[in-house]
């Protein structure tokens, strides 16, 4: 039985890498439904999950975790991967506090740029300034070619410092190695609008539609579209 689980879990991984979603969610949750435990398919079931928003599948997650803590399979990196889920859950569930404290927990036992991109995001949408600017310098200081951190230092200058020129510099960066990062275009659009350059907006909103949205955007499908029409109702 363990080895035809084995084989369907990586028959519905296979699925999801190509991109049949709604298949490979449907096999995920057939096996966890039979009771087989492997962080190698849980791991990105919770990933499909959290994309898919809302309470019941964030509150799903917390369970499907909890019960992926006793994974033969579960190496450090997966584990670290489980706290970032478990920690975006918590944090799309209103308990704030509890994720930040448990990614604080998880950079102690071992920071990496997964940790520090998500713990750096969440800060900022705490409100925590004094940490926000500490943590994601810090993480910059980590791996300044990290597009995400990038983002993460550009938005603590931009939505928490009101320091646009110098969030500019790190939007800007953070663009030159991955031009399609959601959040990233989101904001670049704005300068663009600001200086009357709606057709250059235009086409990084248009071009940030493209993308897979995640819950640790601040740009999400909605605001993006939002942003998008009025931009287009000016032309």
């Amino acid at each position: 039985m363990g080895f035809m689980n084995g084989f369907k879990a990586r028959k519905a991984m296979m699925k999801h890498q190509k991109g049949n979603i709604e298949e490979a969610k449907a096999d995920y949750k057939a096996l966890y439904e039979s009771g087989y435990i492997s962080a190698t398919y849980l791991m990105p079931y919770t990933v499909l999950l959290l994309r898919d928003g809302g309470e019941e599948n964030y509150n799903k997650v917390k369970e499907i975790l909890k019960a992926c803590e006793k994974a033969p399979d579960l190496t450090q990196d997966k584990r670290q991967q489980l706290w970032v889920n478990y920690a975006v859950a918590q944090y799309k569930l209103g308990e704030m506090e509890k994720a930040i404290n448990l990614l604080e927990k998880a950079h102690h036992k071992g920071a990496n740029g997964m940790i520090y991109g998500a713990l750096g995001f969440l800060y900022i949408e705490a409100g925590d300034k004094e940490k926000a600017m500490a943590y994601n310098m810090e993480a910059y200081e980590y791996d300044e070619e990290d597009a995400v951190l990038l983002d993460n230092l550009a938005q603590t200058y931009y939505r928490l410092e009101n320091n646009k020129e110098e969030a500019r510099k790190y939007f800007e960066k953070a663009h030159e190695y991955k031009e399609g990062q959601i959040d990233t275009l989101y904001f670049l659009s704005l300068y663009d609008e600001e200086e009357g350059k709606i057709d250059d907006a235009i086409e990084k909103l248009e071009k940030a539609l493209e993308g897979r949205f995640s819950p640790l955007n601040y740009a999400n499908k909605a605001r993006v579209e939002e942003k998008l029409a009025q931009l287009k109702a000016k032309k």
